[in-house]
């Protein structure tokens, strides 16, 4: 049995965060709560409103950049500055543009160019593996694409071995595979070159390239690096390029490149990886999870697996509909948005009697579940509602001044020493090998409690909020505090505590308490 609804202001924070990472204005709450049309025709239009902003953009290029794994440098692959700007400019132009879905994923599966120049050419360098033979890079690159647009990572252990034996326990169709059919799909990769730019800033840009020649095959001729030997398969030295999910290979002279974005972006699952990965963002879990893991053999509700399998998504049915609409949408991201947040299931409350939930309900959606926000969120939660903005400059960025982290390019460092140590409190991963998390713990509570970059900007100094309304009421100043750090009136229990408390004392010491203690509430850093 599904949750009450979400009131009006619980709806307005959660979906202003979810769609642009940030928190509503104190203005935002009070106009939303005191507009007198029915709740769904100005939910409905404040959407529409936060799709078009700058800050869904920012937002996106931010999950994006996680999914893409953008990041300066990683044991393989030294990108660089100019690599890594050249890559957030593509994802976040792509957003502000709408680009349809599969537009991105053809263009960043083909990426082609100098990588300081051509954002995309940026995705097939991150396959780059060092250690071992070109045949490595080939798989990685395979790997990352079934992984990021298809969300089966699985590949990556059939590119050592079948997987019978070793995936029982996983995966039906994993368990079924084959090494050279996984080997088929990185032998789409086997005539790119990944070669350095002479003259370029120490000939650190890297080029991307796709060689011509009709010769260059897939060759199982190795006995050393990260994967098992590679041994003629039946007196045959090479592989030609075969997708693994359904079969195709390149048409007469197409590029091969070309030939598996083709394939991938017109799989069906391509639609169910995509969508799965926007519905966990949006709604905390995934119908299938983790999001990387998929089944091919166990997500089509008209042919179930045999027992004791049982069909991976907890709604098989929603998932095949949000694929579907997405694609008749053109792949058009923002409305795939739309339909989630749209939903009755979006806007359940998050409220539910503890004496009657359980726990395995949260796989159906029963309520709205509650998540931990992200480090960026909370950063930018701070610098919104203090009024104190960040300040921080990155040399060479195309940006000269960045107030808020989501428009940060990456999650590696950050100018200002106080910020950076803020952020990576709340576990924002490095995009190679340690992913974001949502885990809480005591550093965060002790950097909320006393980390500069919060506890200045309480104090009543020129600029803040709390200097801002330090000679108003004492009514308004808490109206005023609660508003901007938590989007909601105070409840009468919270008023007549803080009114009391304000009426003792060192009145600026007081308001600045409240402030400080606002941040270190539950719910400053939930969202619910």
């Amino acid at each position: 049995p599904p949750a009450e609804a979400a009131t009006d202001q619980e709806f307005l924070r959660r979906v202003t965060l979810d769609l642009t990472g940030r928190i509503p204005t104190a203005s935002d709450v009070v106009n939303f709560l005191t507009d007198p049309r029915p709740s769904a025709v100005k939910r409905a239009e404040w959407i529409e409103q936060l799709l078009e902003t700058s800050e869904w953009a920012d937002k996106w290029a931010m999950f994006f950049g996680d999914l893409y794994r953008n990041t300066l440098n990683t044991p393989h692959l030294p990108r660089y500055q100019p690599g890594r700007d050249a890559y957030h400019y593509y994802i976040l132009d792509s957003l502000r543009e709408n680009k349809p879905y599969d537009v991105m994923a053809r263009e960043l599966i083909t990426g082609t160019g100098n990588n300081f120049e051509v954002g995309q050419a940026n995705f097939p360098l991150g396959g780059r593996t060092t250690g071992g033979p070109v045949q490595d890079t080939y798989d990685t690159q395979a790997v990352d694409v079934a992984t990021i647009f298809l969300g089966i990572g699985h590949l990556d252990c059939i590119m050592c071995h079948d997987g019978e034996g070793r995936l029982d326990a996983l995966s039906l169709w994993g368990a079924r595979a084959k090494r050279p059919e996984a080997l088929g799909m990185a032998a789409f990769f086997a005539r790119t070159d990944l070669g350095r730019v002479p003259g370029t800033e120490n000939n650190r840009a890297w080029l991307i390239t796709d060689s011509t020649s009709a010769n260059r095959n897939y060759q199982l001729n190795t006995t050393t690096g990260n994967r098992p030997v590679r041994r003629a398969i039946n007196g045959r030295t090479f592989l030609s390029p075969v997708y693994p999910f359904g079969g195709g290979a390149p048409n007469p002279g197409e590029n091969w490149r070309e030939a598996v974005a083709r394939l991938v972006t017109s799989d069906f699952q391509f639609a169910r990886a995509a969508v799965n990965y926007i519905w966990k963002e949006l709604m905390v879990i995934g119908l299938v999870e983790p999001p990387e893991q998929f089944d091919p053999l166990r997500l089509d509700p008209n042919n179930p697996p045999p027992a004791p399998w049982t069909l991976q998504p907890s709604n098989p049915q929603l998932l095949d509909a949000l694929a579907r609409n997405f694609i008749q949408s053109e792949f058009n991201l923002k409305a795939l948005m739309r339909d989630i947040t749209m939903s009755r299931a979006y806007q359940l409350s998050a409220r539910y009697p503890a004496a009657d939930w359980k726990a395995d309900w949260e796989r159906y959606y029963a309520r709205k579940l509650v998540r931990r926000l992200d480090a960026e969120e909370i950063h930018d939660a701070v610098v919104l509602s203090s009024g104190v903005m960040g300040g921080y400059v990155i040399a060479g960025f195309r940006e000269p001044r960045i107030d808020f982290a989501m428009r940060l390019p990456d999650v590696v460092g950050m100018p200002g020493g106080v910020g950076s140590q803020f952020l990576d409190s709340f576990i924002r991963g490095n995009r190679y090998d340690d992913d974001r998390r949502s885990d809480v713990t005591i550093l965060q509570a002790l950097n909320l409690m006393n980390n500069t970059f919060v506890y200045n900007r309480t104090r009543n100094v020129a600029g803040t909020r709390v200097n801002q309304l330090i000679n108003q009421s004492n009514d308004a100043v808490v109206d005023q505090l609660y508003l901007h750090a938590l989007s909601r009136y105070p409840t009468l229990a919270e008023r007549d505590t803080a009114l009391r408390e304000l009426a003792t004392g060192t009145r600026a010491n007081k308001v600045e308490d409240l402030a400080w203690s606002l941040y270190n509430k539950v719910d400053f850093v939930f969202n619910y």
